[in-house]
């Protein structure tokens, strides 16, 4: 990874919109079936490496700023930056797009059916996991990938 001024200044403008849309989107970002649109960026590790750190930074922001705690903040910005680098690592594969959906759905929802108060039953953690897979797909197949193929359009992308 290259810390030039530039890809330092992608890392942070991937940071604040992370937090920023998070935040905006705050009824729909910290709920058991949450479409976090911020989950959008996680494709972003795919043509910029500086965007795992970006994405683990707007996640911790997020998380301290949301309504969930501690927990969500520990755990929640640590499945967000393991999910990035993942994507980077695997960049030139498929498996790229479903890490963020695989990692946030086993992690996220096995603990923030204990954040929110739901009655715990057998099915409770299996069915928040996915849930919570569920709305990472919508963020990453319905906006990640169209974001991703705008930025190659536009030439964003080097």
């Amino acid at each position: 990874m290259k810390f030039d001024g530039k890809s330092i200044a992608r890392a942070g403008i991937i940071a604040g919109v992370y937090a920023g849309l998070c935040l905006l989107l705050a009824p729909i970002s910290y709920r058991v079936f949450q479409v976090r649109v911020a989950e959008a960026l996680t494709v972003l590790p795919i043509v910029w490496p500086e965007a795992v750190i970006g994405l683990a930074c707007g996640a911790l922001i997020a998380n301290v700023a949301g309504p969930l705690g501690v927990f969500d903040v520990v755990f929640g910005t640590a499945a967000t930056a393991i999910a990035a680098w993942l994507t980077y690592r695997f960049r030139n594969s498929k498996m790229a797009y479903f890490f963020p959906i695989i990692v946030n759905g086993i992690v996220v929802g096995t603990y923030v059916p204990f954040l929110v108060g739901m009655e715990i039953h057998l099915w409770t953690i299996p069915a928040t996991m996915l849930l919570v897979a569920a709305g990472e797909g919508v963020a990453v197949f319905a906006l990640g990938v169209p974001l991703l193929n705008a930025l190659r359009r536009t030439g964003m992308i080097e």
